[in-house]
């Protein structure tokens, strides 16, 4: 005998479902799309086109740091002939106002790049730098260089550099501290290739020709940053300048304070170790002029060792790490007379200040609780660094000169570097708690 038909029988024959079934099913392909969305949004850690955006990226830092960490040879030029009238600390300001500018305009450039406007960004970073690049070849005055080198340049730079470490999480998890460091390298390897650029070009073509050289350089290179970068996630409205929330977490009022100590230090030994060396041991010797290409090539290492050790440690203990050293060195310094005593600090220095270039960025990126603000976020700590950094040299530069000595320099930038170890160090504890053996 047959069994009779239910309703539920009927509707499963007939092509329906009833009403709970109904809503049940819609209910689980909803869920089903929700977890099919959530795994497409997590940064696919790899692929061809993953680590174009590193080749980019790279390329954008060897144009941005890479230029303001060759200054130290434009420095001793303009000291011994294009400015050789000005003082040391008034030279500085070229310097320091261009890397005020590159962190500055990150204010600007963060939002605009949330806001989806990174072709914007590029294309006026390419033009800018070009164009100051050429101008500066044609400068012989202080006024010009003001305008061409640090003004120019440095609102060029300014819209490249954040662009270059905010796409990199859109890309990157797991892998995003290895990335950084290969990305923050660049800024090594351009100070290294501009700083034997202008030291080996210019006796044979002059420093015009020299500097439109290095321009054409940049011009190729960032034009292949404009080529392969593609941001992958959504651009979202334009916001504020500011993100008030994070003014409210100590966290990443603690991180700011701690970069602008570390900003106000590090640019001195890289401005004057060419002057100092040369009344310190390499007297006369041409390898004085090539102590900078020496620091970045160190600093290569310097960036990609500790990313690495995130892996192990952490972010911010490792960056607690190379800016503990950093400071030992800069101390070592004081008694440093020999040649190879130079060559040595030079090595060191860069090796352990590489942190502060490949590593805010991850450290930030730690405790950052919504990544679509970090482009802001980053934006607003660039303002207090760019402030730091245009200090920084300047000062050094009027304790040279009240001084005549370089000792106030070296105890200067190992007292800010010791300070930023100690803001660092409170907060890891502030991000990981009381735990000692945790990794943050």
């Amino acid at each position: 005998m047959a069994k009779p038909l239910n309703q539920s029988d009927i509707d499963l024959e007939n092509g329906t479902t009833s009403g709970n079934e109904t809503s049940d099913r819609i209910d689980e392909r909803v869920e089903f799309a929700e977890v099919i969305t959530q795994i497409e949004d997590l940064p696919p850690d790899g692929g061809l086109k993953a680590w174009l955006q590193i080749v980019g990226s790279y390329l954008l830092y060897f144009n941005t740091w890479g230029i303001i960490n060759t200054f130290g040879v434009y420095q001793t030029y303009y000291e011994n002939e294009l400015l050789q009238h000005m003082s040391p600390s008034a030279i500085s300001w070229i310097g320091s106002l261009q890397s005020f500018l590159l962190l500055a305009v990150g204010v600007i450039s963060g939002p605009l790049y949330d806001a989806g406007h990174l072709r914007f960004l590029l294309g006026s970073g390419l033009f800018l730098v070009t164009f100051g690049m050429m101008m500066t070849s044609l400068c012989h005055e202080y006024w010009q260089v003001i305008l061409a080198q640090s003004l120019c340049i440095g609102v060029g730079t300014g819209c490249l550099y954040i662009p270059s470490i905010a796409i990199i999480p859109e890309y990157f998890s797991k892998r995003k501290a290895l990335a950084m460091g290969i990305v923050s390298s660049g800024s090594s390897f351009g100070g290294v290739i501009y700083a034997l650029m202008f030291q080996g070009l210019v006796p044979h073509v002059g420093f015009g020709w020299t500097t439109r050289i290095m321009g054409f350089t940049s011009l190729v290179t960032i034009s292949i940053s404009c080529l392969l970068l593609r941001r992958r996630t959504a651009a979202t409205k334009i916001r504020s300048l500011l993100d008030k929330q994070a003014l409210k977490e100590r966290s990443y009022i603690i991180y700011c304070f701690g970069m602008c100590m570390s900003y106000i230090g590090f640019f001195a030994p890289i401005f004057y170790l060419q002057s100092y060396s040369l009344s310190h041991g390499l007297q006369g010797q041409a390898v004085a002029l090539y102590l900078v290409a020496i620091l970045n090539a160190a600093s290569v290492l310097g960036r990609l060792l500790p990313s690495l050790i995130v892996n192990w440690i952490g972010p911010i203990h490792t960056f607690f790490l190379s800016i503990a050293f950093a400071s030992v060195t800069t101390f070592a310094w004081i008694n440093t007379n020999t040649g190879a005593g130079n060559i040595a600090f030079a090595a060191f220095y860069g090796f352990f200040t590489g942190g502060i270039v490949a590593l805010p960025a991850v450290v930030l990126t730690s405790f950052t609780p919504d990544l679509s603000r970090l482009g802001t976020r980053l934006g607003m700590s660039s303002v207090v660094n760019a402030v730091a950094s245009l200090i920084g040299a300047p000062i050094a530069g009027v304790i040279l000169s009240s001084t005549g000595s370089y000792l106030g320099i070296q105890l200067f930038t190992g007292f800010l570097l010791m300070a930023t170890a100690g803001l660092i160090a409170v907060l890891r504890f502030v991000v990981a708690g009381n735990k000692l053996f945790v990794k943050a």
